[in-house]
């Protein structure tokens, strides 16, 4: 098999998409279709990972300034103006191990650097607790940042944050 390739969404994509993401839960929330497109149009950065014409996982990334509603965007909104937010990186877990995670987010620090922003953001659960992507999270230079309850309190969330070299 040859190495998965990184690539703009497609409006094709839609339906692996959401079924790779539900999959993942409770590390990313349950997103039907339509919300799912709204998140896609939102981001100011869109890909897929392709392997051999599946898509086998994606990342959406939020600049400042969104009309975005989520929580977590919206504290690092208060926080700070220069960002890429990751919204969502969910790989099928086949994936796991072979780098894929790390070059999806070497592309969004590319992309942080070329506009100008001065960190990456994203969040993990730990309630309920995700030790292997806060791991993975700190080998990419990830620090905390802050706590916060959301969903009205079912999810307690690290809101990490890494500087754009």
């Amino acid at each position: 098999m040859s190495a998965p390739v990184i690539r703009p969404i497609t409006a094709a994509d839609l339906p692996a998409i959401v079924r790779i993401n539900d999959a993942a839960y409770p590390a990313v929330p349950i997103t039907g279709a339509d919300e799912m497109q709204r998140l896609i149009d939102h981001a100011a950065y869109a890909v897929a990972v392709d392997a051999e014409g599946d898509v086998v996982g994606f990342l959406l990334a939020m600049e400042p300034g969104r009309d975005y509603d989520s929580e977590n965007y919206r504290w690092f909104a208060e926080r700070s103006e220069s960002f890429l937010y990751v919204d969502r990186i969910v790989l099928d877990p086949s994936l796991r191990g072979q780098g894929v995670g790390r070059r999806l987010y070497e592309a969004v620090f590319d992309r942080a650097r070329l506009a100008g922003f001065g960190e990456v953001d994203c969040e993990v659960n730990v309630e309920p607790p995700n030790p292997g992507s806060l791991a993975f999270h700190a080998r990419m230079g990830f620090e905390e940042v802050g706590r916060q309850s959301t969903k009205g309190g079912q999810f307690v969330v690290s809101l990490l944050a890494a500087p754009v070299d």
